[in-house]
C-alpha cells in the first residue's frame, strides 16, 4: 500500500508569508546547488551541510572551516540531495504548514522552524556523534510543523492519494491517522537504517517532530487550542458580501472580496 497526502481541508485565515519565504529559500538554494559543476557542488554541501563529526571536533574544525559547525545546524535544512527530496519536504510543507504558521504568527513560527531544524540535527548526532557524513534537508523542521499539527488539528481531513495493488483513489483521512502512520514509520525504519553511508536520518526526522509537539503549546497564539476538535471544509476561492458600510462606497452596487484559500490543486553518501 501507498499514500501521499495531497492536501487538507482546514483553511486558513492569513497568507502563510513564512511558509512561502522558506520553500523559496529552498528551491532557489537547490536550484543554485543543482547548477553547480559537480566539484563546486561538493564543495557547497561539505561547508553548509551539518557534519556530526565537525561538531564533535568543534574547537579544532571551527578554526579551520570556513563556517562554525554549529551554524550548519541552520544552513543544512536549506539544502537537498535531489528533486525527489526537495519536491517531498515542499509538499508537506506547504500542506501542514499554513496552519501551524496561522496558529502561532509569523514570528514565533519563523523561531519555531529553526529551533525544530535544530533539535532534528542534534538527535541526529547524538545517535552517532562521529559521523562524517553530511545531513542535508529540510526534513527535521518539517516533521516538528507535522508534530504541530498533529496536536493542534489532529481531526482535520487530509485528502489523500492512495495505491493498493491496481486501486488508484483518493480519499479522506483524519490527521491524526495520517501523522500517526507517518511517525510511526520513522521508528520503524530505523532497525533498517545502515549505520554508516547515505540514507534518511531517521533520528533527524523523530528529533523535529517531538521538537514540534513540545514547542507548540509554548508558542501558539493564546486563542488556538490544542487537540481541536473543529472538522475543516475544504479550501476554496469563495467570495463573500461586503459590509454595509462597504456597500456605501460603492454607491449600492453588491461588491465582493476574495478571501485567500489554498486551492485543491546526485551526489552519494548524504542523510536527508
Amino acid at each position: 500500500m501507498f499514500f501521499l497526502p495531497l492536501y487538507d481541508e482546514n483553511p486558513s485565515k492569513r497568507p502563510p508569508i513564512i511558509t512561502w519565504a522558506f520553500m523559496f529559500i529552498c528551491f532557489i538554494v537547490f536550484m543554485y546547488q543543482f547548477n553547480l559543476p559537480q566539484r563546486l557542488e561538493i564543495g557547497f554541501v561539505y561547508k553548509y551541510a551539518f557534519i556530526p563529526d565537525y561538531l564533535s571536533n568543534y574547537y579544532i574544525v571551527s578554526n579551520l572551516a570556513h563556517i562554525n559547525p554549529l551554524i550548519t545546524l541552520i544552513t543544512s535544512a536549506f539544502l537537498h540531495a535531489g528533486w525527489m527530496h526537495i519536491l517531498g519536504n515542499m509538499l508537506y510543507l506547504w500542506i501542514f504548514g499554513d496552519n501551524v504558521e496561522d496558529s502561532m504568527g509569523k514570528f514565533k513560527f519563523f523561531i519555531f522552524y529553526i529551533l525544530c531544524a535544530v533539535s532534528g540535527s542534534l538527535l541526529q548526532y547524538y545517535s552517532n556523534p562521529s559521523s562524517d557524513i553530511p545531513i542535508v534537508g529540510a526534513s527535521g523542521a518539517i516533521a516538528g510543523v507535522l508534530g504541530s499539527y498533529l496536536i493542534l488539528y489532529p481531526k482535520a481531513n487530509i485528502k489523500v492519494f492512495m495505491w493498493v495493488i491496481i486501486i488508484f483513489r483518493t480519499i479522506n483521512i483524519p490527521a491524526w491517522i495520517v501523522l500517526g502512520i507517518w511517525i510511526l514509520g520513522q521508528f520503524f525504519s530505523l532497525s533498517s537504517s545502515p549505520s554508516s553511508g547515505g540514507g534518511v536520518a531517521y533520528f533527524a526526522h523523530i528529533g523535529g517532530f517531538i521538537a514540534g509537539m513540545a514547542l507548540t503549546p509554548l508558542l501558539k497564539n493564546k486563542d488556538k487550542p490544542i487537540f481541536n476538535e473543529r472538522l475543516s471544509s475544504p479550501w476554496v476561492v469563495k467570495k463573500t458580501q461586503t459590509s454595509d458600510i462597504s456597500k456605501t462606497f460603492t454607491h449600492g452596487r453588491k461588491s465582493s472580496l476574495p478571501i485567500f484559500k489554498k486551492s485543491k490543486g546526485s551526489l552519494p553518501r548524504f542523510r536527508r
